[in-house]
């Protein structure tokens, strides 16, 4: 069996491993599509992502999409949630979830990720694909949950208008399901043109620089999306007083710094986005009715065998989502 598997700071090694077998209560899924996150740059990159570091060699991955080849859901098409609750907790108990005191998560610590011709994975977190979501629309769902999550904690008043500073794919998702959940005003802000290009396609009404004023935005909503304090800095700047700031992006440095002075004089609510809720149904049911666009978000696909240069060109930025199909 093919594999990438990531044994230090830009070190993704490509091999043969044994077959894995499925354990009680999980499928082996053959991987079609998986696509590379800002989260697999940080470990690839910096070999750690927030308080975590890479402990073990371990394969990378959580955006993904194949099918069933073992028991009797064989030959079916799914998504793989990437995140297991252990359902027992406080946060489980709760129905949060993506809160788990006790998560794993595919590609992150010491559990083996996506980027493998096969994977035993739990049963009930394959979402069963219906024919009209792609293999590769099926691995973007992940970012999809991410972006549809954000948009639950923001709660735009309906009509409400709102920015989204930082345009990578989870930014251009986030334009999309904003306009299609009734935004007014739509503002977009990116330093890369080619993704600006991209917000004003998927239904930005404004597209801006970062290096522009953004106090007389006014916007009821920020979602932040990068990452970095200018990112949080803008978003916050461009949201009217009383208004709300969604931070999604994740800071290489883990630490985010911002004035207290914007964020108290202008009484702003602060929302952390940690991954997503369980909203893989409703991601699904957005694809296949055809109200998020997901297949032209895709840049690049590489083989297995490119993985390490997949994950060049995903440095690079030069494009949206990079794929890898194993």
């Amino acid at each position: 069996m093919r594999t990438a598997r990531l044994h230090g700071i830009v070190d993704l090694r490509v091999g043969d491993e044994p077959a894995p077998t499925a354990g009680a209560g999980e499928s082996l899924v053959r991987v079609a599509a998986v696509g590379i996150c800002g989260s697999d740059l940080h470990w690839y990159e910096d070999g750690a992502i927030g308080d975590a570091e890479l402990e073990i060699p371990v394969v990378p991955g959580h955006e993904g999409a194949g099918e069933i080849v073992s028991g009797p859901r064989r030959g079916e098409r799914v998504a793989i949630d990437p995140a297991i609750p252990c359902e027992k907790c406080r946060a489980c108990r709760d129905g949060a979830q993506n809160l788990c005191y006790e998560i794993v998560f595919s590609g992150h610590g010491r559990t083996d990720g996506m980027l493998r011709e096969v994977m035993p994975w739990p049963s009930n977190r394959l979402h069963p694909l219906p024919d009209s979501v792609s293999d590769a629309a099926g691995a973007m769902l992940e970012p999809l949950g991410v972006a549809l999550w954000s948009v639950d904690i923001g709660r735009l008043p309906f009509g409400g208008s709102a920015a989204v500073v930082g345009c990578g794919p989870v930014g251009l998702l986030l334009i999309q399901l904003l306009r299609a959940a009734g935004a007014s005003r739509l503002i977009a802000v990116e330093p890369l043109p080619h993704r600006r290009d991209a917000a004003a396609t998927w239904g930005a009404d404004e597209v801006l620089d970062p290096a522009e004023d953004f106090s007389a935005c006014g916007v009821d909503v920020a979602f932040e999306m990068a990452g970095n304090d200018d990112a949080v800095r803008i978003a916050m700047e461009s949201v009217r007083p009383g208004g709300r700031v969604v931070l999604g992006g994740i800071p290489g440095s883990d630490t985010t710094t911002f004035r207290a002075s914007v964020a108290r004089g202008k009484e702003l609510t602060i929302a952390m986005v940690r991954r997503m809720g369980e909203v893989y149904p409703r991601t699904i049911d957005l694809a296949a009715r055809g109200v998020i666009a997901l297949d032209p978000l895709v840049s690049f696909r590489f083989s297995m065998a490119q993985a390490p240069e997949a994950f060049e060109v995903a440095q690079q930025r030069t494009g949206l989502k990079v794929l890898i199909t194993p």
